[in-house]
């Protein structure tokens, strides 16, 4: 991507990509409402179901009943927001990976993690996006925001990802492209 886009790179893997929704006309796993209403009618009944088990599990044990299949809210904003286009790609990415630049941002698929680096599959860009199209990144809060409001919070794989930015990101708002 610094060959490509002839700048210096911050590049991040992201960490769980199976992200809530809050826009209007898609459900919570970002799926359109009032589509496959059969197989999310099954759905939710093997949801109440593992729901109930997980709570008896978890009081026969002395814990307190929780929610175990709540996604986390990290694509917000209005109806067809310009978020969908990265977060609906995002969902059948199997390493993601964001490459930001002063100018640009990416998501980069490596494929899945178990398989041993030599038989892994060339990494290829998912999504890409320049400048004025590029949505405004955000370090310090994880997030991309676009023009029309919506926001993509963005889940990094672990610690050592947030020490990887910490190398380039000095709060409160200075990136040192080419690290410290």
């Amino acid at each position: 991507m610094r060959d490509r886009w002839r700048e210096p790179v911050i590049v991040l893997r992201l960490g769980d990509t199976d992200v809530g929704f809050a826009v209007p006309g898609r459900r919570r796993d970002g799926t359109a409402e009032g589509k496959r209403l059969v197989r999310q009618f099954f759905l939710t009944v093997l949801r109440g179901i593992g729901t109930a088990v997980f709570s008896v599990f978890a009081l026969v044990n002395g814990g307190a009943p929780g929610r175990p299949f709540q996604r986390e809210v990290r694509v917000s904003g209005p109806q067809n927001a310009m978020v969908l286009d990265l977060a609906d790609r995002l969902r059948a990415v199997k390493g993601p990976w964001l490459v930001c630049s002063p100018s640009c941002v990416a998501l980069v698929d490596t494929g899945t993690t178990f398989t041993d680096p030599a038989d892994a599959p060339p990494p290829r860009i998912v999504w890409e996006a320049r400048r004025p199209q590029a949505p405004v990144l955000d370090f310090a809060r994880r997030t991309l925001t676009w023009p029309d409001g919506s926001v993509f919070r963005f889940p990094l794989h672990g610690r050592a990802e947030e020490q990887h930015l910490r190398r380039y990101f000095e709060p409160p708002a200075t990136i040192h492209w080419s690290g410290r």
